[in-house]
């Protein structure tokens, strides 16, 4: 059975605590409105939170509290719109972290309010509990009321933080018991390429314990000189890049769960396949691609370790020279800024990139010019870069996950990395505008997926 997981932002974490400990001793309420992600709905992502006022609950006190009927009316009103997940979050504020006698029968009246009022029946409803630390434990109950355990609960900010456990001390970077941790995590690896085939040769060998790699493109002999693992036979065959890198992942972690989605990430199938992960990591290079990552990303809280490069050109005394040779990582949060904030994506380079449509042959030419601008290369030679590039990426997963750098990880949103110049620069990333009422935002799987028309056979360039 799949681990469940629940997925807050480190915003609404904070603002959760804050409410529920207001000092004065008594246990305090809110109810998580969560959109479901993931093939089976494993996936539990707090679109918003309602704070329940100290005064509405008729009982308050130390160790018991009520759950006024106007605020779970409001959750079932919220909840149906997307299709979720109601959870209802208590705290504990003597520090018990487990879910008492008096919990468990105020969940049988209120789980079963919360199930004959929802428009589906069907969807599993839940409770948690926060403890003075943060650290909050949290289930959902199936339809013969049977509570089923939410194995993971990650706080997503600057910092990736599993805060279902109280107990658990510092794990040390890049040691084996980090290589156990990774385990326990799933990311998603779109495209897999020049950049994508050597994250998911460093994932594999990390110790993550799923790997998703989307990708429908073939190999070709262009390719050979980029895609770690990749052969002659592979080139002719046209075997799809992603069997060729689940092959080799196979040969030296026999017992690796990697998923290979033989799709774009615009279809339906991989969307799905890919809203059920930790972590994301966009191996592209066309806009669309990373539209496709970024509305996932959204709509399903998880933060997206997005990676690029590029090689600039200038020209003088008729000869063309190297300006720069260029990576790019950016790191996105829930609650921070998209991509789309960032720049990454906008609306031109979309309608430009929508010219493979009318103009196939001048969209040929611009991807060839991809790597080196204003050189047409049909094979370049970058691996190097490639892998500089996602060496960074991984490295900035094990930074999120596991800290080590000498500064907060926030101010490390951007780094931009020039091997000509030898520098590398941080930013942190522009605060994102205030979220609209009708956003994607933690609403899951809700159709139509992402807020648009998924088309079918829609394709993405891999870097």
């Amino acid at each position: 059975m799949t681990d469940l997981t629940l997925a807050i932002s480190a915003i609404d974490h904070r603002f959760l605590e804050a409410h529920l400990f207001p000092g004065d001793g008594f246990e305090a309420a809110a109810i998580l409105i969560c959109g479901r992600a993931g093939e089976t709905g494993e996936r539990l992502c707090v679109r918003s939170v309602i704070a329940i006022p100290y005064d509405a609950c008729s009982v308050r006190t130390p160790i018991r509290l009520n759950w006024p009927g106007a605020y779970l009316e409001r959750a079932i009103d919220e909840a149906d719109a997307i299709s979720g997940t109601i959870i209802l979050v208590h705290s504990h504020p003597g520090g018990c972290f487990d879910f008492s006698t008096i919990d468990d029968d105020s969940d049988r009246v209120a789980i079963s309010c919360l199930r004959q009022g929802s428009d589906d029946e069907t969807i599993a409803h839940g409770s948690a509990i926060m403890i003075p630390s943060g650290h909050m434990k949290a289930r959902i109950y199936a339809e013969d009321e049977t509570p089923r355990a939410i194995g993971k609960i990650w706080r997503i900010g600057s910092t990736i933080n599993d805060v279902s456990s109280p107990n658990t001390r510092p794990v040390l970077p890049f040691s084996s018991e980090m290589t156990l941790q990774f385990n326990r995590i799933s990311a998603c690896v779109v495209g897999a390429s020049g950049t994508g085939s050597p994250t998911i040769e460093m994932l594999t060998r990390m110790g993550f314990g799923k790997i998703v790699q989307v990708d429908f493109d073939k190999m070709e002999l262009a390719n050979l000189n980029r895609i770690l693992n990749s052969s002659l036979s592979d080139a002719q065959l046209g075997t799809p890049k992603v069997e060729v890198l689940e092959r080799a992942a196979k040969l030296h972690r026999p017992g690796v769960n990697i998923v290979s989605v033989l799709l774009a990430i615009s279809e339906e199938a991989a969307i799905i396949a890919a809203s059920g992960c930790d972590i994301i990591f966009c191996c592209v290079d066309t806009m669309e691609g990373r539209l496709y990552c970024d509305l996932i990303a959204e709509a399903c809280l998880i933060p997206i370790i997005d990676m690029g490069v590029m090689i600039p050109t200038r020209e003088s005394c008729d000869r063309v020279d190297i300006a720069d040779v260029l990576a790019r990582i950016d790191y996105v949060y829930p609650g921070g800024a998209t991509l789309r904030n960032r720049g990454e994506i906008t609306g031109e380079g979309l309608a430009a990139e929508a010219m493979r449509q009318t103009d196939p042959q001048t969209y040929a030419q611009q991807l060839k010019e991809g790597y080196i601008r204003g050189v047409a290369e049909e094979a370049p030679s970058v691996i190097a870069l490639n892998m500089h590039a996602a060496s960074l990426a991984v490295m900035e997963a094990v930074a999120r996950f596991f800290p080590f750098r000498h500064e907060p990880n926030d101010l490390h949103d951007r780094i931009f990395s020039s091997l000509a110049a030898r520098e590398t620069d941080y930013e942190l990333s522009d605060p994102p505008p205030d979220r609209e009422a009708n956003s994607i935002y933690g609403q899951g799987l809700k159709y139509p997926l992402l807020g648009i028309v998924v088309q079918p056979a829609k394709t993405q360039n891999t870097a």
